[in-house]
C-alpha cells in the first residue's frame, strides 16, 4: 500500500529531544475505506479505490451510490485510487488508517496550492519591470515580447500574464516527525501544497527509504 487520503490542517510546531523547534504540518490522513479492489487478472493492474470524509447520500449520483451500498459502506465525498504490491490483501470495506505510516521516516505529499487569480509578469514570474524613476512608462509591464520581422511571432512558453496558481503539486521526502495514532494524525516536517482544509495524496517517499 503506497498511501492515503488526507486533509490539511494546519502548521504548527514541536520540539525534538534536542530542545530544537520543528515546524510541522498537521495532516488528518484517514480513516479511509476501501471502495473497489482491482486485480491485475481483471483490470490489469493491482490498485484500491479508497474513499475519505463523510458526505450526505443527496450529493452524490446514484450509480456512486450504489456502490457505496453494496458493501454496506457510508458515501465518501472523496474518492482515489493507490496501487499495490502483488502481495497485498485488501477487499472492499477494510479500513486504513494513518498506522500504515509506522515505520516510514519520508513521505511525499500530493496536493493542489493556492490559487492567485490573474496576475501580471512581476507577481508571476518576478520580472524586475520598468524604471520606476519620474518619467518611466513601463513599471510593472511585460516589455517588448516580439522578435521583429524574423520570426515575426511570439516564441512559445514567453512569460506573460495570466493564471497564477492552483496546480497540482508534488511535496517529496518530507520528514515523518511525529504520527499520533489516536488522532489519525501524521505531523510532516516543513510546509504542504494548499491551504488549510484542502484535500491531499499522503504517500510513502519514493527516493527515500521507508523505514528509519
Amino acid at each position: 500500500m503506497t498511501g492515503l487520503l488526507g486533509k490539511k490542517i494546519g502548521m504548527t510546531r514541536v520540539f525534538d529531544e534536542q530542545g530544537r523547534h520543528l515546524p510541522v504540518t498537521v495532516i488528518e490522513c484517514g480513516p479511509c475505506v476501501v471502495l473497489q479492489r482491482k486485480r491485475k487478472n481483471k483490470e490489469g493492474y493491482n490498485a484500491v479505490q479508497l474513499g475519505f470524509g463523510d458526505t450526505r447520500e443527496s450529493r452524490l449520483k446514484k450509480p456512486v451510490l450504489a456502490a457505496f451500498k453494496k458493501f454496506n459502506i457510508s458515501p465518501k465525498q472523496h474518492r482515489c485510487e493507490f496501487r499495490l504490491g502483488a502481495d497485498d490483501e485488501y477487499k472492499e470495506g477494510d479500513v486504513i488508517n494513518v498506522s500504515l505510516f509506522e515505520g516510514v521516516s519520508h513521505v511525499d505529499v500530493v496536493g493542489v496550492t493556492k490559487g492567485k487569480g490573474f496576475q501580471g509578469v512581476v507577481r508571476r514570474y518576478g520580472m524586475s519591470g520598468g524604471p520606476m524613476t519620474h518619467g518611466g512608462h513601463a513599471k510593472r509591464k511585460t516589455g517588448a515580447i516580439g522578435c521583429g520581422t524574423i520570426p515575426g511571432r511570439v516564441y512559445k512558453g514567453r512569460h506573460m500574464p495570466g493564471h497564477m496558481g492552483h496546480v497540482r503539486v508534488t511535496q517529496q521526502n518530507l520528514k515523518v516527525v511525529q504520527i499520533l495514532g489516536q488522532d489519525n494524525v501524521i505531523l510532516v516536517g516543513g510546509s504542504i501544497p494548499g491551504h488549510a482544509g484542502t484535500i491531499v495524496m499522503v504517500k510513502k517517499a519514493l527516493k527515500k527509504g521507508e523505514t528509519t
